[in-house]
C-alpha cells in the first residue's frame, strides 16, 4: 500500500488546524492592544497558556499616597476640655437619647409678649398674665390677664373686686377709663375712689345667657359689667341708681361711650337695668352702639293717692245722660223730665229676705 505526499494533503489536510490557530494569535494580540494598562492585562493569562506553564508576570509597583499632616494648634486657642467624653465611661451621651428611654419632648418656644402687655406696667395697673384658655365653642382666647387692681397716678390702688379676666385690651381700656375720667369726677365729689364693683367679666356663655344664643363678648374676654364705683369716704356712685344726681350719671355716660364699643344700660333691654355693660366688639365700620337711658331722680314725696270708700257710704247718683238734661231757660220741664227719667230706670231688685239689703259699693285697686 503506498502513499503519496499529494493524497495526504488530499485525505489529511490540516488546513482548518492552522486557521484556528492564527484566530487565537489575532484575538491575543487584540487583547493586548485593548488593554494597554499593565495592571489591567495582568489580570488575564496568556491566550495559549492552557496548562499554565507560562512564566509568571512581575506585578506593578505599589505608590504610597502622602496624606498631608494637620497644622499645629495656635497658642492663642483654646484648650481642650481634659475631661474625658461621655462615651469613654461607657454612659450615653445626654445630646443623644438612650436606646432604653424615650427622647423627651422640646420645650415650646418662649411666646413673644404683645405690644398692649408691654405697655401696662405695674404703674398702671396690677394685671398678672395668665395662660391661654381654649373653651368649648370659640369660648376663650389670647393675651388674657387677670386685673386685680388699677394704679392711679398718684399710686393710689383702686381694687378690682372681684379681679376680672379680659384681654390685654380689654384691661388696658379699663385702666384708661378709671384713671382718666373717673378720678376728676371723684376729685370733683370731693373724694377719691377706692373700688370698682365687677358684676361679671370673663364667662363661656351666650349673649344674655340664653340658651343657642350668639358667642358674648363676655365668651371671649372681652367684656366687663360695673354696678357701681366705691369712693373712699364711703359714697358709692351706682350707674343705674336714680337717687344719684342725673349729671353725675350723664358724664359717666358720655366718658364710657367715647371709650368702648359697646355701651348697654337701662333701657337697652330688661338684662342691664341694674348694671352697664362695656366691650370693645370689632364691627363693620368700626359702628358703635350706645344704649344707656339716664332716668330722671325719683320724687322726694311720693304723690298720696285718695283713701278708699267706706263700704257704709251711701251709693253714688248716676248722672243723667246729656239729650236728658233739662234746658236752663225752661224751668217747667223739668219735671217732666224727673218723671220720664224714673219711669225709664229699672226697678231695684228685691233680695231675699234672710238677706238684709246692703248698699252697692266699688272698691279701688
Amino acid at each position: 500500500m503506498s502513499f503519496s505526499l499529494p493524497d495526504f494533503r488530499r485525505k489529511w489536510s490540516c488546513r482548518g488546524y492552522m486557521s484556528t490557530g492564527a484566530a487565537m494569535v489575532t484575538a491575543a494580540l487584540g487583547l493586548t492592544l485593548l488593554l494597554g494598562d499593565p495592571a489591567e492585562a495582568r489580570k488575564y493569562a496568556a491566550p495559549l497558556d492552557i496548562f499554565g506553564i507560562a512564566a509568571p508576570r512581575p506585578r506593578a509597583t505599589v505608590h504610597s499616597a502622602k496624606i498631608p499632616l494637620p497644622k499645629p494648634r495656635p497658642e492663642e486657642a483654646p484648650k481642650a476640655s481634659e475631661e474625658a467624653p461621655p462615651e469613654a465611661d461607657g454612659k450615653p451621651s445626654s445630646d443623644k437619647p438612650s436606646p432604653n428611654k424615650p427622647a423627651e419632648a422640646a420645650p415650646p418656644p418662649e411666646k413673644q409678649l404683645s405690644a398692649c402687655r408691654l405697655a401696662l406696667t405695674e404703674e398702671i395697673a396690677i394685671a398678672p398674665s395668665i395662660p391661654d384658655i381654649r373653651g368649648p365653642g370659640a369660648c376663650g382666647g389670647e393675651d388674657l390677664v387677670r386685673l386685680e387692681a388699677i394704679v392711679l397716678p398718684d399710686k393710689r390702688k383702686v381694687a378690682v373686686k372681684p379681679a376680672a379676666v379680659l384681654r390685654c385690651t380689654m384691661a388696658s381700656a379699663i385702666a384708661d377709663w378709671v384713671r382718666k375720667d373717673m378720678v376728676p369726677l371723684a376729685t370733683s365729689l370731693g373724694s377719691t375712689i377706692s373700688d370698682l364693683d365687677n358684676f361679671d367679666s370673663f364667662e363661656c356663655r351666650g349673649r344674655n345667657r340664653v340658651v343657642g344664643a350668639m358667642l358674648s363678648e363676655h365668651g371671649k374676654a372681652n367684656a366687663l359689667d360695673v354696678r357701681a364705683i366705691k369712693l373712699a369716704n364711703g359714697q358709692s356712685i351706682g350707674l343705674t341708681d336714680r337717687t344719684l344726681s342725673r349729671d353725675v350719671r350723664e358724664r359717666v355716660l358720655h366718658s364710657v361711650c367715647a371709650r368702648f364699643s359697646t355701651v348697654l344700660g337701662p333701657g337697652s333691654d330688661w338684662y342691664h337695668e341694674d348694671h352697664i355693660h362695656l366691650d370693645l366688639a370689632q364691627r363693620r365700620n368700626d359702628y358703635r352702639i350706645c344704649q344707656w337711658n339716664v332716668w330722671d331722680p325719683l320724687p322726694q314725696v311720693a304723690p298720696l293717692l285718695p283713701a278708699e270708700r267706706p263700704e257704709e257710704a251711701p251709693p253714688r247718683e248716676v248722672a243723667a245722660k246729656p239729650e236728658n238734661k233739662p234746658e236752663t231757660n225752661k224751668p217747667e220741664a223739668k219735671d217732666g223730665a224727673d218723671d220720664e227719667a224714673a219711669e225709664k230706670s229699672p226697678a231695684p231688685r228685691q233680695k231675699p229676705a234672710d238677706k238684709p239689703s246692703r248698699p252697692a259699693t266699688k272698691k279701688r285697686r
